[in-house]
């Protein structure tokens, strides 16, 4: 299940740097998260760093998109082998000088 940040949110920035997907980003009006990334840290963390951290409790989990923790972790994979494969493209080649 991803989660999603109600209209509760009142900007206070302590929750995007903590998500380690990067699926926290500031929206129209208030913070908001990318259901395709978010898996509500599996594969980072035992809890959802968000959560932990939200002082208002704003961020619950998002009815539209039911996840099994199998799926999430599945979901964590392939954000993970996304990430090392665009760092490795980045990356100088080997013995460049």
């Amino acid at each position: 299940m991803a989660l999603m940040i109600t209209d509760e949110c009142i900007n206070c920035d302590v929750c995007e740097p903590e998500c380690p997907n990067d699926a926290i980003y500031m929206g129209a009006e208030i913070y908001e998260i990318d259901p395709h990334k978010c898996t509500e840290c599996v594969g980072h963390f035992d809890e959802p760093q968000c959560v932990q951290i939200c002082p208002v409790a704003c961020i619950p989990v998002s009815p539209d998109h039911v996840e099994t923790r199998e799926t999430l972790w599945q979901k964590f994979e392939r954000l993970t082998a996304a990430k090392k494969a665009a760092e490795d493209a980045a990356a100088p080649p080997l013995g460049a000088a």
